[in-house]
């Protein structure tokens, strides 16, 4: 059977173990917090919902065992670990120290990082969900504090046996391409640190560095509440020597307050038009669902619908579909996400559809 890279992102913010979470949600249990206190909006809005596997910690290693075995059971086998630097240090680092590196199964997984280098505001304090434009953290970085947080990762985590690879070189996702060029002073700079940064990856033994961005388009808006206003930068990225893309979520390209299965048409047509435009591969994306009310005291509109395991099934068999249109790179597939539940986007097993998510993919992935 082929083997596929079954990819889905993590958000590690379903721990109390990190201090500086306490000041989104002090309760200590990380956004489970918002998760747990989400209310129905309107008749026959699908929450409140509530995971199977409880309110767990997932900084916690024998959580993350079992969670391990759950994902490669059923075809998942890498985690996109959300990682964060904000403040000059690292945030929300320990659901991947302490979870996922620590759990006894941790080698059977595959990982890599996606720097969500956004600014970090109120949004994840439901409190104050009503000002999403106060801005506690900034995403941008400078030079120096940018090969600061390089070190980092390349120090503790390009080397783990674990880490996920194309071409033996470990690949590193940047969220958002403009933000950082912000930081850094044009595309110019940002070409020359990204430069420094691939270099720096060879002396420390390492055979390179394979540099992914998230795509975005100039149909984007802020449903999210996070990402800020946006100049789209798709022109530059040859430049700056990207050697891949993928999407996070549907979210970042079409208008997803539809049906599912009409979002989906648009999908491929996006799949159709970024094979044809880039000049380095684009791996397909599947988002799960999208409705972030419960990080919101007032109705948010722009909810994805119908995002039944059945219309998810239909989505990651295109997925493998263009994935076997072309065998010349590697057969990854982003899923958004493992456990974005505020989002409504995930794959972790809940009291709506089950295991139904998971189901779906090993019924691709794992049986077909």
């Amino acid at each position: 059977m082929k083997q596929y890279d079954i990819a889905a992102y993590v958000w590690p913010a379903y721990t109390g173990d990190e201090p500086r979470a306490r000041i989104f949600w002090p309760e200590g249990m990380g956004e489970w917090q918002s998760v747990k206190s989400a209310e129905k909006k309107y008749p026959g809005h699908l929450w409140p919902r509530r995971p199977l596997w409880g309110y767990v910690n997932e900084a916690d290693p024998y959580v993350m065992d079992m969670e391990i075995d759950a994902a490669l059971s059923h075809g998942v086998n890498v985690f996109i670990y959300d990682w964060y630097w904000y403040d000059r240090r690292p945030f929300l680092e320990n659901c991947l120290n302490d979870g996922f590196l620590k759990a006894k199964n941790s080698g059977n997984m595959k990982f890599y990082l996606m720097w969500a280098n956004h600014d970090a505001g109120v949004l994840w304090d439901k409190r104050n969900s009503r000002d999403l434009d106060t801005v506690v953290w900034q995403g941008s970085v400078d030079r120096a504090e940018f090969e600061r947080a390089m070190s980092r990762v390349i120090e503790r985590y390009f080397s783990l046996p674990n880490y996920y690879t194309i071409d033996g070189r470990p690949v590193f996702m940047i969220y958002d391409v403009p933000k950082l060029a912000q930081g850094l002073g044009g595309v110019e700079a940002t070409r020359e640190a990204l430069d420094w940064f691939r270099s720096t990856c060879v002396k420390a033994g390492l055979p390179g560095l394979h540099l992914q961005f998230t795509m975005w388009n100039s149909a984007f808006t802020n449903l999210s509440g996070a990402d800020g206003s946006k100049t789209v930068l798709a022109e530059a990225f040859g430049n700056l020597g990207f050697d891949s893309c993928s999407h996070y979520q549907y979210v970042h390209f079409t208008d997803i307050d539809r049906d599912y299965l009409d979002v989906l048409a648009d999908v491929e047509k996006e799949w159709a038009r970024l094979e044809k435009a880039l000049p380095f591969p684009y791996f397909p994306h599947v988002s799960v669902g999208w409705d972030n009310n419960p990080r919101f005291i007032d109705f948010r509109p722009g909810i994805l619908k119908n995002c039944t395991p059945g219309n998810i099934e239909k989505a990651l068999r295109l997925a493998k579909a263009y994935a076997d249109r072309h065998p010349d790179q590697p057969p990854l597939i982003t899923v958004n996400s493992w456990n974005e539940w505020t989002e409504s986007s995930y794959l972790e097993p809940d009291d709506l559809y089950g295991y139904g998510y998971l189901e779906a993919i090993r019924r691709i992935f794992k049986e077909e």
